[in-house]
């Protein structure tokens, strides 16, 4: 359909595919265009942003709120609703309740849609993350016996109010509803395949176990809100339904340096000097409350360069380059194909009208211009190691390759020494240099040292780690546990895995040293060389490497001459 002299809303204008959506919009001259997102902040952003490119005689509107909740809760933060009962249970009465006038004239959906009343709506929100993401299984954890005894309602609510697959039904309804009311000719979705493309190998879990439930579940949401819009699409009438899925990483809004913040807070930075380690005693229990390790270093954020990839996070050089194994999209190439869509073109990328090839795969440009991005991130410097929002393993991996980078610089340099020698070169590396331990623990990710009894973090303000948040025991199987998935961990015998690591590399890279075809992923070419032909470590792409081999993590795209998947 025609997009010029009509009324459009976009939902999540705020984020990477929500505000290239809109400069495309806008290109195609509707009456008035009317952004959102959830805070008023963030939707002032967008209409700033869009300003220099709006027509003077399209009006451009800016809302703000929860659409998954009331009007009277829509600019409450998710923290302070959960610590009222009385807003608890308003959400979940509202969300599995029978749909009743009273809920539906007080949705904030609702009320968005009726208002502006839009003929096109494009919604960008990740509805199965802001759902799913709520945790069920973490509520289900957090409740305490005792106090489910006293007040067992309570309790229920809390664990309820977790839930994603309720909400998003009512979510569906409401948006029917409203649309209906408003007299909406289209609607298109950009959803998501929850796993970024892959599958249960995905190895950024955020923190959880490998697969995670966390994961699994956004997945499981993703899938069942294409078949709440596929019945949708067979209801008779308007509006028209539509959904694009990236199955690709989203990427990047911006590069830069700076403070590093995760929502609208940074990370303080501590600090705790090799001799002031906690001491793991076998058979004693750890309690991170009973701790006092580490102390704030005079109110200094944790700072670096960094590439903002909207939602998912802040990456720094290393991080996204490791991350590039998933491989990347761009927010242009979304709002291509939603505008495609809209007028009409067959882009074959709707999965409700051809489910079996709608997936948006990778681009071309994405991959290019990760290069530039990588280049433009190393030119402003070299600050930054992880900064965790690829969880646990991730900074863990990155920050362990980059110590030994820091001390030995090449994969023959590395390999020339014992993993003891390599363990107390780190060590002393720490000792020397605060600011190698500083950015880790303030991010949650201790470092075991190498005799495997000293663990040196802090006990920082906020807990979002699975170590921190309850005592226990102090033996041999549970540091090794903590240190395979969440410890920078300097013993000898990771030293020894990490040799092990840059020698397989070696020797994947040289298998075919006469072949300079486009048959190998990582090969000769691949990996960057001193003037003395040695092998420079590179933290990122040694990471992308371990995913790959270690957690079979890579992307299939092609099958080897021995019929083995070839990963990128």
């Amino acid at each position: 359909m025609e997009i010029e002299g009509k009324n459009v809303l976009v939902l999540g204008a705020y984020g990477e595919a929500g505000i290239a959506v809109c400069r495309q919009i806008l290109r195609y001259l509707p009456a008035e265009l009317v952004v959102t997102s959830l805070t008023e902040g963030e939707a002032q952003w967008a209409l700033k942003e869009l300003a220099p490119e709006t027509p003077s005689y399209c009006k451009v509107m800016a809302s703000s709120g929860n659409i998954f909740v009331r009007w009277s809760l829509k600019d409450m933060r998710l923290a302070d609703i959960a610590a009222s009962r009385e807003h608890v249970k308003t959400v979940v009465d509202d969300n599995l309740g029978e749909l009743t006038e009273e809920i539906l004239s007080a949705s904030t959906l609702y009320r968005l849609i009726t208002e502006h009343r839009p003929e096109i709506i494009v919604d960008c929100v990740n509805t199965a993350t802001a759902l799913s993401y709520q945790n069920i299984h973490h509520a289900y954890e957090a409740v305490d016996t005792d106090a489910a005894l006293v007040d067992g309602m309570s309790a229920i609510y809390e664990v309820l109010s977790a839930t994603s697959i309720p909400p998003l039904i009512r979510h569906v309804q409401i948006l029917y509803q409203a649309m209906k009311e408003a007299g909406t000719r289209l609607y298109l979705k950009i959803g998501t395949t929850g796993t970024g493309g892959m599958g249960l190998n995905i190895p950024f879990t955020h923190g959880e176990e490998s697969p995670s439930r966390l994961l699994m579940a956004k997945a499981a949401a993703a899938g069942a809100h294409t078949m709440l819009l596929y019945t949708l699409s067979k209801t008779p009438g308007w509006p028209i339904i539509k959904e694009m899925k990236p199955a690709a990483m989203i990427g990047w809004k911006d590069i830069g340096k700076g403070p590093v913040r995760r929502g609208n807070k940074g990370y303080p930075l501590y600090d705790c000097p090799v001799e002031s380690a906690y001491l793991l005693k076998e058979g004693s229990t750890f309690s991170y409350e009973g701790s006092d390790a580490g102390s704030p270093l005079g109110g200094r954020q944790l700072e670096g360069v960094y590439i903002d990839t909207g939602e998912n996070g802040v990456f720094s050089i290393d991080e996204f380059k490791a991350i590039g194994l998933m491989e990347f999209v761009t927010p242009e190439d979304i709002a291509h194909n939603v505008i495609m869509n809209i007028i009409g073109v067959n882009s074959s990328k709707d999965v409700i009208g051809a489910i079996d090839n709608a997936v948006m795969e990778p681009t071309f440009r994405a991959g290019i211009l990760r290069r530039d991005a990588i280049e433009e991130a190393v030119r402003l410097g070299s600050g930054g190691i992880a900064y965790g929002f690829l969880g646990p393993r991730m900074s863990k991996l990155v920050t362990e390759c980059k110590l030994i980078k820091q001390s030995y610089g090449t994969v023959e340099d590395a390999l020339s020494v014992s993993p003891e020698r390599l363990a107390y070169s780190l060590e002393k590396l720490l000792e020397v240099e605060p600011e190698m331990r500083s950015a880790p623990i303030s991010i949650g990710i201790p470092i075991l040292l190498p005799d495997g009894e000293r663990l040196i973090f802090a006990r920082r303000a906020v807990k979002d780690k699975s170590w921190e948040e309850r005592p226990w025991a102090v033996t041999t199987a549970n540091i090794d546990r903590w240190a395979e998935r969440e410890w920078v961990d300097l013993r000898p015998a990771n030293m020894a895995r990490w040799q092990e690591r840059f020698r397989k590399a070696s020797e994947d890279a040289c298998r075919f040293p006469e072949k300079r075809c486009s048959r190998f992923n990582r090969g000769m070419l691949f990996w960057k060389k001193t003037e003395e032909g040695k092998t420079i470590i590179d933290p990122g792409e040694i990471t992308a490497w371990v995913f790959i081999n270690e957690f079979a993590g890579g992307r299939p795209h092609a099958y080897s001459e021995s019929k083995e998947m070839v990963y990128f």
